[in-house]
């Protein structure tokens, strides 16, 4: 059998089950790593429940997935999770999913495995939605997960450095109301409202505008020039607020 013929006949297997996102239909990554809690607590003990390194490391990775190759308006990250909202004219690759989903994982891995020094693995998939609103709603829901996980995560670790076991610890929080996590934080002098916006609402990273000294080539002369450039938040608007701003970023995007 030629191998043309060969290519062909095989190709069918690889392909048969594609799927594509339709025209029209926004698209957004949801990358999570795999098996981070050992990576972050046992391989390479991070400090908890928040690490300065680590949300670093994660913001550099959100920072190259939008530089390669892929045409991404907004990034968020919030603990070891990515969410990608790719323009709506996004076309690569066909717009499949199986490209999406092995080429963000790929890129994800590599470049926060390069970072740590050790090995580190994500997953991703592909969300589909179908209007603007449904975008919106989605990054709300990322958002307030943020402020869940941070406000279990910062009433787990007190409760773990004042003797308890895992599993006591577990048990103690699932009991308890948002108002008691607050109250227990406060026995231990910590006031929830105060901590840095970071750990409880995540970060936001997209293009922006951005003013820096140049020279001119001609003159010599100092100017101020504006640049394309990625722009960190990490003092995302909460509730009402971040609505609208994912809003704005979605209309600027498609103007």
């Amino acid at each position: 059998m030629k191998f043309d013929e060969l290519d062909s006949k095989m190709r069918i297997y690889e392909t048969a089950h594609d799927k594509i996102v339709l025209p029209g239909m926004y698209m957004v990554a949801r990358i999570d790593g795999r098996g981070f809690t050992k990576l972050t607590k046992e391989t390479h003990p991070f400090e908890a429940p928040f690490d300065p390194r680590f949300r670093d490391y994660m913001v550099e990775t959100v920072k190259h997935l939008m530089n390669c190759g892929f045409n991404v308006v907004y990034g968020y990250t919030e603990s070891d999770e990515i969410s990608l909202l790719f323009h709506l004219a996004e076309g690569a690759f066909g717009r499949k999913h199986r490209k999406y989903n092995s080429i963000l994982a790929g890129e994800t891995s590599a470049k926060f495995s390069l970072q740590l020094g050790s090995l580190a693995a994500f997953d991703c998939r592909i969300c589909e939605l179908p209007n603007r609103q449904l975008v919106v709603d989605y990054f709300r829901w990322r958002n307030e997960d943020a402020h869940r996980n941070a406000l279990n995560a910062h009433c787990y670790w007190q409760l773990r450095r004042d003797n308890h076991t895992r599993q006591s610890a577990t048990n103690t929080i699932e009991k308890m109301s948002t108002a008691d996590k607050n109250e227990l934080l406060f026995r231990y002098n910590i006031n929830f409202n105060n901590l840095p916006a970071w750990q409880k609402r995540g970060i936001g990273i997209y293009w922006a505008e951005m003013e820096k000294d140049g020279v001119n080539p001609k003159t010599g002369e100092q100017v101020v020039v504006k640049r394309r450039q990625l722009y960190v938040n990490q003092e995302l608007p909460v509730k009402d607020e971040y609505n609208r701003f994912i809003q704005e970023l979605i209309e600027q995007s498609e103007q």
